[in-house]
């Protein structure tokens, strides 16, 4: 009798635990499977907008190299077969060395207001250098040279 309960109550945790796919868990195979693939849409991408390889890898640090490269061989294979033209990317690229000063909390006013005040100065320093320029009188041969 206590194995008929045991069966009866084992069958269906055994039909749910064969489900588990559908509860939206990734396995690590699944996870490695979209890491390359994104790797390979990155590469992909990058030689279609004409960037070197190089450039795609300081770009997207955090991708396969090994799948970017894949994508970025195979997007260029297909091009030279289809005779597709690099389409230039729109928007310019960020540099990567630049580190971004996120702002503490009640700062963010602060930061806009020095950036606008930054933008406002800036012509006018171009403009005062400019002028500086034009009244300098050039140094004659052999002056201002140091030995």
């Amino acid at each position: 009798m206590r194995k008929a309960a045991r069966t009866l109550i084992l069958a269906p945790l055994c039909g749910l635990l064969l489900g588990c796919d559908q509860l939206g868990l990734e396995t690590p195979a699944q996870a490695a499977a979209a890491k390359e693939a994104e790797g390979r849409a990155i590469g992909g991408a990058c030689r279609h907008s004409g960037r070197a390889l190089e450039d795609c890898y300081t770009l997207n640090p955090k991708a396969q190299k090994a799948a970017v490269f894949t994508g970025w061989r195979d997007m260029d294979a297909y091009m030279r077969e289809n005779n597709i033209e690099i389409v230039a990317p729109t928007v310019p690229r960020p540099d990567p060395l630049a580190k971004k000063k996120k702002p503490a909390e009640g700062e963010p006013a602060a930061a806009e207001a020095k950036g606008e005040a930054k933008a406002e100065e800036a012509p006018a320093k171009k403009e005062a250098a400019a002028q500086s320029r034009a009244d300098t009188p050039p140094l004659p041969a052999g002056k201002g040279k140091m030995a």
